[in-house]
């Protein structure tokens, strides 16, 4: 019998060249001296996104239509009623590998990381899918790969070619004021790759995380961290604080400033 060590699988050997084994606490040596950097690593990407908050905004002037669930959407309809709006372009359509059973294989492992979309409607913020593919064939889609939570339209017109989409995937970022639409950010390549989390997207939100912490301009809404925070199916359309969450997040917070726990 072949010493198991030898063996393959489907995922390769066990690496013969490997980091020392050692013992607790020198693992424990080894963890804090990694997270000094990994700190410094967060500090340095919450001061990246604030920066992100302050680039400028390029109004949009053409009215670009879409078709939804619902028949006809303007650009304006796609934020459902909410000031800020992140639209994803993924790659289900003729020619596309993986027509018409599947949407592109990259495509459709982003649409595989999305969380529970209530979690940034509840900060103001609509994400949405658009494609090239009908509705019919999106629902059918949707349906079989278990999306069904994601707003998925259509595109009928250049707005992919303008937004930087037309020949790979990204997301764009909009606000609005009333009828005026704007785009504040865009993320495509490899930074697709962490999106899909409530953090993420609203990272790349206009208006951010809207918490008290985060270096935002003056005047962002902002309130307190954790509080916001529900259960998928309850939060209040009128923002109402769970009241039990309250004094748990507030017991949490108190931890922080005595310095029991690190949040930094």
């Amino acid at each position: 019998m072949n010493d198991k060590s030898d063996q393959t699988n489907a995922h390769g050997m066990f690496p013969k060249v490997h980091p020392p084994i050692v013992s607790r606490d020198e693992w424990g040596k080894a963890h804090r001296a990694m997270l000094v950097k990994e700190k410094a690593q967060m500090k340095a990407r919450d001061a990246l996104v604030a920066e992100r908050r302050r680039m400028p905004w390029m109004a949009v002037e053409s009215n670009y239509k879409f078709e939804g669930p619902n028949g006809p959407a303007s650009l304006l309809d796609l934020f459902e009623g909410r000031r800020q709006l992140i639209v994803y372009r993924a790659f289900f359509e003729s020619e596309v590998h993986g027509w018409p059973d599947h949407a592109c294989i990259g495509c459709s492992m982003v649409a595989d990381q999305v969380s529970h979309l209530a979690h940034v409607n509840a900060r103001d913020v609509t994400v949405v899918y658009v494609s090239r593919a009908s509705q019919a064939d999106i629902e059918r889609q949707k349906a079989r790969m278990g999306w069904e939570q994601i707003p998925w339209y259509t595109l009928t017109d250049n707005f992919d070619a303008d937004f930087g989409v037309d020949q790979w995937h990204g997301h764009n970022a909009f606000i609005q004021d009333g009828a005026n639409i704007y785009r504040t950010y865009f993320i495509n390549g490899r930074g697709d790759e962490a999106m899909g989390t409530p953090w993420s997207y609203l990272d790349m939100a206009p208006l951010g995380r809207q918490e008290v912490w985060e270096d935002s301009p003056k005047g962002y809404p902002q309130t307190p961290p954790y509080k916001w925070q529900n259960w998928h199916d309850s939060y209040s359309p009128d923002g109402k604080i769970d009241p039990e969450w309250d004094k748990v997040s507030s017991a949490g917070v108190e931890a922080f400033k005595r310095g029991e726990y690190d949040r930094s």
